[in-house]
């Protein structure tokens, strides 16, 4: 099942459902997904048994609204400031053609000659998949912003005037809410572009955590339920209407060092994770990006990020914000 919000012409919001390649319909009385999501978890129901409690109405055309520009992201929150957008990084193997070399790379290697990312990587080729009731290694991990940095489907993501780069990161997300016992749910997974400034992050690693300060978009739809073991995805950057680069992805556990379970609890391991109410965007990485193959993005680029089972392919244009002059003032 594919999930997503539209905004109808009378500005309230149109919860739609519906499976891949089917029609969408409107859930009957439905406020937000995020409403949905919590009456399920503080429920201890599942996201479609609400659903199917509720009944479905009227198609809606969701090509259409996202054309017209009305999609909104797949889950929202009332308050802003308690939706959180977090990731991981180094947590893919790369590609198939790659995937041998970077192991032989990593085990051949000596120790003081590894870069800390290569450590890093090691580390979750070695721990990242621990078996049950075991604790698996803790991954890279990095905060991007709360809810006024998750921009809607189709709208622009916005770099930073300051920014040296805007470039896209196609990954796999996880959706989550915190139901009212402080328990994380997991609603499914979602194409997200882990929008980065890649340029920034290349000069010291200790730079990370800056070019990661940087909105991000999601959807439009999640697919419910766990995610394939096996996801393949196209990643394409297009500039006046034309093809600049493309290339597939690959995501899921079988192309990855980190199983979902492991990332998921050393996010969640984390009291401040666990406010009750709040919802959760964890972004889980990529081994692809147009910046490694010397890409350099200008404004008005559209990214597209698609994989066949997570519905409608995600597009978002590239904006360049106005230089702001910051005044600190004391009090």
């Amino acid at each position: 099942m594919l999930i997503s919000q539209v905004r109808k012409e009378d500005g309230s919001i149109a919860v739609a459902v519906r499976s891949a390649g089917e029609v969408a319909r409107v859930v009957k009385g439905a406020e937000s997904v995020y409403a949905l999501a919590m009456e399920a978890a503080n429920g201890d129901k599942s996201l479609k048994e609400v659903i199917d409690s509720r009944g479905l109405g009227d198609t809606i055309d969701l090509k259409k609204a996202y054309a017209e520009g009305r999609m909104l992201p797949p889950i929202t929150h009332p308050d802003t400031a308690h939706l959180h957008l977090t990731g991981t990084g180094l947590t893919h193997l790369g590609s198939a053609a790659t995937r041998d070399a970077m192991h032989k790379k990593t085990a051949e290697a000596a120790e003081e000659t590894l870069t800390d990312s290569m450590k890093m990587f090691r580390m979750g080729l070695e721990g990242g998949k621990p078996k049950p009731g075991e604790k698996g290694v803790q991954p890279e991990w990095f905060y991007k912003g709360n809810g006024t940095s998750a921009v809607a489907p189709g709208q622009a993501l916005v770099s930073p005037a300051f920014a040296e780069d805007g470039g896209e990161e196609p990954e796999m997300a996880g959706i989550y809410v915190i139901s009212d016992k402080g328990v994380p749910y997991r609603l499914g997974f979602a194409v997200a572009n882990e929008f980065s400034d890649h340029k920034t992050e290349r000069v010291n690693y200790l730079w990370l955590a800056h070019s990661k300060l940087r909105q991000a978009s999601f959807g439009p739809e999640i697919r419910i339920g766990a995610a394939p073991d096996d996801i393949r995805g196209t990643s394409r950057i297009l500039r006046g209407g034309t093809v600049l680069w493309e290339k597939p992805f690959l995501s899921g556990e079988a192309n990855m060092s980190h199983s979902f379970a492991n990332l998921e609890y050393h996010h969640f391991k984390y009291g401040l994770f666990r406010v009750p109410g709040d919802v959760h965007v964890h972004m889980f990485g990529t081994a692809t990006l147009s910046f490694g193959d010397g890409i350099r993005t200008e404004e008005g680029d559209v990214f597209e990020i698609e994989a066949g089972e997570f519905g409608l392919p995600l597009r978002n244009p590239l904006a360049i914000a106005a230089e702001e002059e910051i005044a600190i003032r004391q009090l």
